[in-house]
């Protein structure tokens, strides 16, 4: 999987999943601040990435994970370790 399909899907996934409106999309974008992910959506989040890309994912990997570019380069860094 290229890294422009991980990234167009994790989009899809945020604005089906998480209901995140899709104008507030962006690398930039901050998790919690922008784009308003709490404790549950983040729990909701790591069942879908592990569904989607066969990623598991532990709350305190997220600890460094502040922008949706950190996310994108963190899922992409595991999927291509897979």
């Amino acid at each position: 999987m290229q890294n422009e399909e991980i990234i167009s899907k994790i989009n899809q996934l945020l604005v089906e999943e998480i209901e995140i409106d899709e104008v507030k999309i962006s690398p930039a974008a901050d998790l919690k601040k922008d784009l308003e992910i709490d404790s549950l959506d983040f729990v909701d989040l790591f069942v879908i990435i592990e569904r989607n890309f066969g990623v598991k994912m532990k709350a305190e990997e997220m600890a460094d994970i502040k922008t949706l570019q950190d996310f994108y380069d963190y899922i992409i860094k595991r999927v291509h370790s897979n």
